[in-house]
């Protein structure tokens, strides 16, 4: 399950960062907000809530949560437990809720100019809360 949780992250941050310079690009460049962009955000939105979900499937089986629900006290004092058994799932939570609140904002936006912005706002914030708290030395 660990694995999968990791392989799946980087197909989540390559259609993140894409959504969000897809975004970026179509609100500097004045664009017409397309069916295209539209699928951009929605498969964007799909692919970070199925991380989510395996995300707490592995978290619930994980050492972390154990050593969380034993031993708080000492899981906060250790830099590297607290990141993975709080930090980083709770920073993901609220990246996905972003990402999730962009997605609702943008439907009641009448302008392209107004969906673009918010997909760059919420879906960006979404990917700078998500690369503040990867625990990048388990990566490499």
């Amino acid at each position: 399950m660990k694995e999968v949780h990791s392989y799946w992250a980087y197909l989540v941050l390559a259609i993140l960062v894409f959504a969000v310079i897809n975004a970026i690009i179509g609100l500097t460049q004045k664009k017409q907000f397309t069916d295209k962009d539209l699928r951009i955000g929605l498969f964007t939105l799909i692919v970070t809530h199925i991380q989510l979900l395996i995300g707490l499937a592995w978290y619930f089986m994980s050492p972390w949560f154990e050593a969380l629900t034993n031993d708080a006290s000492t899981v906060m004092k250790t830099k590297e437990v607290r990141l993975l058994a709080v930090e980083h799932p709770s920073m993901m939570i609220i990246a996905i809720i972003l990402i999730t609140i962009g997605w609702s904002k943008h439907k009641k936006k009448t302008t392209s100019e107004a969906k673009f912005k918010t997909f760059a706002i919420f879906y960006g914030l979404g990917l700078v809360v998500i690369l503040s708290r990867i625990p990048w030395s388990n990566w490499f």
